[in-house]
């Protein structure tokens, strides 16, 4: 089964700390493009965390950020350090008691003595170990999101499959029928001009004018294609490359079947063709 290279995926994991949050966004790439932005107190795991990436992710774009943030979003929460709050307070009293008259500080103006508030430290090795697994549950979701649009793309691939497959059919039959045609326009015209046909001569006309028409190979080549694609379309390793090259084998035998076209309908099967093609190469720009 495919997968789309598209997909958006987020995780939360509550720690001491705060709440570690990633997301995760990829889009359709030549190769594989790994993006990561880390708080620094995680950076020291960062080819850790692009391992688990690159063990999930065949191919791609993907942007993985990681926020360290408190349950409201304002960053990890103030904690107060009660032996300078004690030490604070004793010198609010013994001041208060020297100047009576003075107006006692508010507690706004308590708050910003320094060092009075401090943030917690955060423990890196918990907080590492919370990462990589809001990491791998978030890799969970990424996979998951693929591999759904991966199949809405299967399915229209199969579809464009059997497309092409009743066009070479179509154009199979079609292929007696312009010779057919063609003998009778040639009897008809040398009747027109009155002169006895010589059989033999018009069967070495008609041969040639087979031979510049034959299309049983590229036909063939065609049906190899479609069969090609589809046991592709069953593998479970990245394919998307190697569709990518189908796309223009498929392209090259539709258009010399349309370069030896000699009638409006087969010409019109090659014009099909094309558009099928086309469509299917579209789709396949983003499977992984």
């Amino acid at each position: 089964m495919i997968k789309s290279m598209t997909g958006f995926a987020r995780s939360e994991t509550q720690t001491d700390a705060g709440l570690l949050v990633w997301e995760l966004r990829s889009v359709n790439h030549r190769y594989l493009e790994v993006n990561l932005r880390l708080p620094e107190v995680v950076r020291a795991i960062e080819p850790a965390l692009r391992k688990q990436v690159e063990a999930v992710v065949g191919r791609g774009k993907l942007d993985a950020t990681l926020r360290l943030e408190s349950a409201d979003g304002q960053g990890p929460a103030l904690a107060l350090d009660p032996d300078m709050a004690d030490a604070l307070a004793r010198a609010v009293g013994d001041l208060a008691a020297r100047l009576p008259e003075a107006r006692p500080p508010s507690l706004g103006e308590l708050m910003q003595w320094p060092g009075l508030l401090r943030r917690p430290a955060p423990d890196p090795e918990a907080l590492q170990a919370s990462a990589r697994r809001g990491l791998e549950a978030a890799l969970t979701e990424l996979r998951e999101y693929r591999q759904r649009e991966g199949e809405r793309t299967q399915v229209m691939l199969e579809e464009r499959c059997r497309s092409v497959e009743e066009l070479v059919a179509r154009a199979r039959v079609r292929v007696p029928q312009v010779l057919a045609s063609l003998r009778e326009r040639y009897r008809s015209r040398l009747a027109e001009l009155d002169i006895q046909a010589d059989e033999s001569r018009l069967e070495q006309e008609l041969a040639l004018v087979a031979q510049k028409l034959d299309v049983d190979e590229e036909l063939d080549r065609l049906e190899s294609h479609v069969a090609e694609m589809r046991d592709a379309l069953g593998r479970e390793e990245p394919v998307g490359r190697r569709l990518d090259f189908l796309m223009q084998e498929f392209n090259r035998e539709a258009n010399t079947l349309g370069s030896k076209s000699q009638d409006s309908e087969t010409t019109a099967i090659s014009v099909e063709l094309k558009v099928a093609i086309e469509q299917m190469r579209e789709q396949i720009q983003n499977v992984e």
